[in-house]
């Protein structure tokens, strides 16, 4: 009986998401960007973050947790670099890259590239303390 109250309490704390790898999972669109859609599912701690574009085709997904990123072998992931894993293409980037999703902790950014594909990347979002590469070197951080 405590099992199932425990359970039933679990599972009322955060709603279902299932679907990773699908073009329209069960799970609430976090995209920052109306070209893509961004979906978070978390497993043990680990957030799996799937990124599809505007037709719901599957990019690409990472699992992050404390810093650490893996590629998920679903969409395109040989297009998805992470600070643990570059990855290699002859296209070049066609247009800057733009945001596509941010939890404070982790950033995920989407680079059209020259043979039509997207390249994502993601990466540590930046606290107020971090310093970025620009912000350093003209402001002497």
């Amino acid at each position: 009986m405590l099992a199932t109250g425990l359970l039933s309490a679990t599972a009322f704390a955060q709603p279902p998401s299932t679907g990773l790898g699908q073009a329209w999972p069960n799970a609430p669109d976090v995209s920052v960007n109306p070209n893509y859609h961004a979906y978070v599912f978390v497993l043990a701690g680990v957030q799996y973050i799937q990124i599809n574009d505007a037709n719901g085709n599957v990019l690409g997904s990472v699992g992050a947790a404390g810093g650490q990123f893996i590629v998920l072998p679903i969409g395109h992931s040989q297009l998805v670099t992470t600070p643990q894993q570059a990855a290699t293409t002859s296209a070049k980037p066609a247009a800057a890259p733009t945001q596509v999703y941010n939890d404070g902790t982790t950033t995920i950014s989407a680079t059209p590239m020259s043979d039509g594909t997207t390249q994502l990347q993601a990466t540590p979002a930046l606290s107020a303390d971090d310093c970025d590469v620009v912000t350093c070197s003209t402001h002497g951080s």
